[in-house]
């Protein structure tokens, strides 16, 4: 538990990009934020600057946001005081470096908040495609009139569809509890989740090859690590079911793009791809132009209102850290391997 400051209220600062400060900050969530603390008129972008050096001596704690640059030791040695940082987004990796934790400095995120709008969009990417809805409208544009529904395919549906979610992070356990309600089928691969605790889940652990092999839909939700870069492999996709959806908001490296693009041109599988690698794929990219997939440009994560729920949670673990308080969020060095 971290020790309030007796009759002081903490210094604060932004530290993220302007435009990022702007769209996640609206001005009500700043004025929260500056009744917990004196928050600091600039915003940090370069932690080098000599005017960001000036407000670094007195922080206590650090608002971070997209755009941070990494607090290494250098920047640390400029912020004596700072002893917590309060991110606004998910992941931390791309600034809580090894001095930060060595200084003891406490760490939240809002990777909580962030995980429920990926998991609504994915729920709702796994009942669009079985219903193969996104088709369906594209041929009822092209022919104005209506099929005959009595030859619908027995594939499409999603009663007792089975859907294989790889990975139980924050993410993917948010889409197990959002499919609860639906009546398929949910399989689990995670090294880290045993049996008891997949009971507990509600779901059954399984191989990856046998999450691959059976499921209908595969909704990849493994953080971008050494050991995971190209998990989801071309023997795997060869595996998938014909006509099989893979949906990845996760990150574009941990799978193999090119055995799905493969995979995606000749027919054989459907996706939804809300992350690629790169990020934005070349102009020339097949998969811009085929039929069987669906990109979207990043956009499972937190935007528009949902940046709210964000700059509330930061707002709220701020308030508990100022009391004294654990935060309800925090970030362990220890679990870092193992998430995004």
């Amino acid at each position: 538990m971290t020790e309030p400051l007796p009759g002081l209220r903490p210094r604060a600062a932004l530290a993220m990009s302007p435009d990022v400060a702007s769209a996640v900050l609206d001005p009500e969530s700043r004025a929260a934020l500056g009744a917990l603390c004196d928050l600091a008129p600039t915003v940090l972008e370069d932690l080098t600057a000599p005017a960001a050096r000036s407000v670094l001596a007195d922080v206590d704690l650090l608002v971070t946001g997209w755009g941070c640059p990494p607090l290494d030791d250098d920047v640390l040695r400029a912020a004596p005081r700072l002893r917590a940082v309060v991110h606004t987004a998910g992941s931390v990796r791309g600034h809580v470096t090894d001095a930060c934790w060595e200084r003891g400095i406490e760490v939240s995120s809002a990777a909580a908040a962030n995980a429920l709008p990926v998991a609504e969009y994915t729920l709702a990417m796994i009942l669009l495609t079985g219903k193969r809805a996104l088709e369906s409208a594209r041929d009822y544009r092209a022919a104005r009139a209506r099929t005959d529904w009595l030859r619908t395919p027995r594939t499409v549906g999603n009663h007792r569809r089975t859907v294989g979610v790889l990975s139980a992070s924050l993410i993917g356990r948010r889409v197990i509890d959002l499919l609860r309600p639906h009546d398929v089928e949910v399989l689990l691969h995670d090294p880290y989740v045993d049996d008891a605790e997949a009971a507990r889940l509600g779901v059954r652990r399984v191989d990856l090859a046998e999450l691959f092999r059976r499921s209908d839909t595969v909704s990849v939700h493994t953080p971008l690590l050494p050991e995971t870069r190209g998990l989801v492999s071309r023997e795997l996709i060869g595996s998938m079911r014909p006509d099989a959806v893979l949906i990845n908001t996760a990150r574009g490296a941990v799978v193999d793009q090119d055995a799905l693009t493969d995979a995606a041109v000749a027919g054989r599988i459907r996706a939804v791809l809300d992350v690629t690698d790169p990020e934005v794929l070349p102009p020339e990219h097949p998969l811009w132009d085929c039929e069987h997939v669906l990109l979207t440009p990043h956009l499972a994560g937190s935007q528009g209102n949902e940046w709210r729920r964000l700059a509330d949670t930061a707002v709220s673990e701020i308030a508990r850290w100022a009391r004294g308080e654990d935060f309800l969020h925090p970030v362990r060095r220890e679990r870092l391997a193992f998430q995004a």
